[in-house]
């Protein structure tokens, strides 16, 4: 990949970031496409000069989609929403890119869809993602899918926002039992980078990306507790509680957001993963605890933090 141009569609957000510094560790040149692509400059000093480019994107416009991948050998789409109109974002948007791409006559894209793609999904969430896959196939059939269970990270809004919830006095629990398979960032841009070194072995296929961890989401709110030396008191609610939460204004979570809460987020029996891309997934425990320090009530001087086992 070494002085390869690859554009990110969205490359400066959370997942961006890491998919960014793995290539530019590869001599990979990246252009970051996004909506503003002043958001993203950090990454300049990731990079050797020359090695970032930055131009503004609107998913939503094939126009800008088009120059954003024009000249480039390899195109990357990592654009999500957990909310507003997903059918634009990932279904459109995600047609629009695989277009622009063999428009272009640009030899491999990578699509980040998610673990719970489904096509006749309950929640708008998982059927956008499920659309948006086969409108990439449709249109660029030697994509290569990825699909990350939850990603975690230093810059996560999924960790990060339970730690924040268990230094209050009560925490409430919704769906204790639906598990997960929190990957790291920086293993999923691995895997990014390892799909588009040989497009030839991996355009085409679907990889399903989950960490050596599952987990149920009573037992990983309890962790992070522990982990920050907090001890709450958990209330699990019943799915009738949660049902209806879920229907109030202003609630912490939508009703799409509580129908994926339905079934689990770990990578399907038998999926290919990250194994069969060459990387090692780092645990947990090995990764968060450095991150989430700064919720403890004393930081880095407070006692140490205890593993995910314990």
């Amino acid at each position: 990949m070494t002085n390869k141009l690859v554009t990110l569609i969205g490359g400066g957000g959370f997942l961006g970031r890491y998919v960014a510094r793995e290539l530019m560790r590869d001599g990979t040149r990246v252009r970051i496409a996004q909506r503003d692509p002043r958001q993203a400059y950090f990454l300049r000093t990731q990079g050797g000069l020359g090695q970032t480019q930055f131009v503004a994107v609107d998913i939503a416009r094939p126009d800008t989609v088009a120059r954003a991948v024009e000249g480039a050998d390899a195109v990357v789409n990592l654009v999500g929403v957990m909310g507003g109109n997903m059918q634009r974002i990932h279904v459109d948007g995600a047609r629009a890119v695989a277009e622009a791409v063999r428009h272009a006559g640009v030899g491999a894209l990578v699509h980040v869809s998610a673990i719970g793609a489904d096509e006749n999904g309950a929640a708008a969430y998982a059927r956008s993602k499920g659309q948006g896959e086969a409108a990439v196939r449709q249109a660029f059939p030697d994509a290569t899918i990825l699909r990350p269970s939850i990603v975690f990270g230093r810059e996560d809004q999924f960790v990060n926002r339970f730690a924040g919830m268990v230094s209050a006095p009560i925490v409430p629990i919704l769906r204790a039992g639906v598990k997960f398979q929190p990957v790291f960032a920086g293993d999923v841009g691995e895997a990014v980078a390892t799909a588009l070194r040989d497009p030839e072995a991996h355009g085409g296929h679907i990889y399903e990306l989950g960490g050596p961890d599952v987990i149920a989401m009573g037992e990983l709110i309890r962790w992070i507790a522990k982990t920050l030396g907090r001890k709450p008191n958990f209330v699990e609610l019943p799915d009738f509680a949660g049902a209806l939460l879920a229907r109030l204004p202003g609630s912490p979570i939508s009703r799409d957001q509580w129908l994926m809460l339905q079934q689990d987020n770990v990578v399907a029996a038998g999926a290919p993963g990250l194994a069969e891309l060459g990387v090692t997934p780092a645990p947990l425990a090995a990764v968060a605890p450095d991150y989430l320090v700064r919720f403890r009530k004393a930081g880095r001087f407070g006692r140490r933090t205890e593993t995910l086992a314990a």
